[in-house]
């Protein structure tokens, strides 16, 4: 029982908190002997030609912010293209983008699941670089000058945004919860990118060389990682870019965000099970390091694991086996009870912000294992499943 619980304990802590706490030194070890990589400086001539693809479904609510967004982007001239893709949209967002002769419209009425419509897109796509984004995220001016700049690096394949949860005062467990998770995920993925490659990329905001993209299953579910990731199994490198960010609303409410992170969940699975060889360190040592040590233990079994060390810690604490075994199990007590209180006081509409994150963090848990029953009982679509945002 104490081994159990001591083994849990240890693969729980280092998924949420001590990759981050190992990431860190290794950086600053690193830097001690090699000083922080500097920036590429590249001027508007020597810029790639670039695409920015927008794969929208019924976003009418969202698209004309979108499209006025997308027109100011600072990049040179002549050198950006736009493609907004609609397919299966029965609302006004075709109609709207339509309007805009700047804009490459691709639409049919046929609703075959995002992926799908981002593979008709790449058809049209023969620049240099391909950007990806979000219809109902705004990105900031200079995104795409940031992004393009480090494709200066023959060894870059892809370079991922940042993303940014717009919250306000009033925020919800949702807002609040999600904004903190992302911030905590920009530290990850700036240290990642430093020490050799982030481990996936965001459909919020990321972008790959034209000529390395491929195609992914039709069924795939996270379309955004896997190409991202399938671009790393080729030896290229995974910039993270914070000066480029795609900024969005949070989820409507808890509900609409646990939705979300069923579909992550499951669509983690399927990644997991796609990308076998990542998780042996033969061919790419330090990547496989990465993709294990961020994704594939939050993925898989660290809510196993937080199960068992609950029940091994009470087993323990009744066995009277120490005083130690005492405190853990209040502290998880305790934990879960602020939980618990969380969901109550967000039943009720009364925000109290220090209920927000272990709320949170037992809605992400929650939906690992939601995604994973999700995926293994064949009950997840790649069809959009759009969670509602604010407006």
């Amino acid at each position: 029982m104490k081994i159990a619980l001591w083994i849990s304990l240890f693969v729980v802590a280092y998924t949420f908190v001590g990759y981050g706490f190992l990431l860190y030194f290794i950086i600053k070890i690193k830097r001690a002997f090699k000083d922080k990589p500097m920036l590429p400086v590249v001027s508007n001539d020597d810029l790639p030609t670039c695409t920015l693809v927008v794969a929208a479904y019924n976003e009418e609510h969202f698209i004309t912010q979108k499209i006025a967004n997308s027109l100011q982007l600072n990049y040179p001239e002549g050198k950006l293209k736009f493609v907004f893709v609609t397919d299966g949209s029965s609302d006004q967002t075709a109609e709207i983008i339509s309007r805009f002769p700047q804009i490459q419209l691709l639409h049919r009425p046929e609703r075959a699941g995002k992926i799908a419509a981002v593979h008709r897109a790449m058809e049209y796509v023969d620049t240099e670089i391909v950007v990806f984004t979000d219809a109902n995220t705004f990105l900031n001016t200079e995104a795409i000058t940031r992004i393009c700049r480090h494709y200066s690096d023959k060894t870059v394949g892809a370079v991922a945004g940042e993303k940014r949860v717009q919250i306000d005062e009033s925020a919800d467990a949702s807002a609040a919860g999600e904004g903190f998770y992302w911030k905590y995920e920009s530290a990850l993925k700036k240290w990642d990118s430093e020490l050799y490659s982030v481990v996936g990329a965001a459909g919020e905001l990321f972008s790959v060389r034209r000529n390395l993209y491929q195609d992914v299953p039709a069924d795939t579910v996270l379309d955004d990682f896997m190409i991202s990731m399938l671009i790393a199994n080729q030896g290229y490198r995974i910039i993270y870019e914070p000066e480029a960010y795609a900024l969005e609303t949070a989820s409507e409410n808890v509900a609409e965000e646990l939705k979300r992170k069923i579909r992550i969940a499951a669509g983690g699975i399927q990644s997991i099970l796609r990308l076998k060889s990542l998780l042996l360190p033969f061919k790419f040592p330090v990547l496989s390091f990465q993709y294990v040590s961020h994704r594939v233990l939050r993925w898989t079994v660290t809510p196993f694991f937080l199960i068992l060390a609950f029940i091994t810690n009470l087993a323990t604490a009744f066995a009277g086996d120490g005083f130690v075994y005492t405190l853990l199990f209040a502290g998880q007590v305790v934990f879960y009870l602020l939980a618990l209180l969380g969901y109550v006081m967000e039943k009720r509409h009364i925000r109290i912000k220090a209920l927000f994150i272990p709320y949170y963090f037992c809605v992400m848990n929650y939906a690992v294992l939601a995604g994973i029953i999700r995926y293994f009982t064949k009950k997840q679509s790649s069809v959009w499943e759009k969670a509602q945002r604010k407006i």
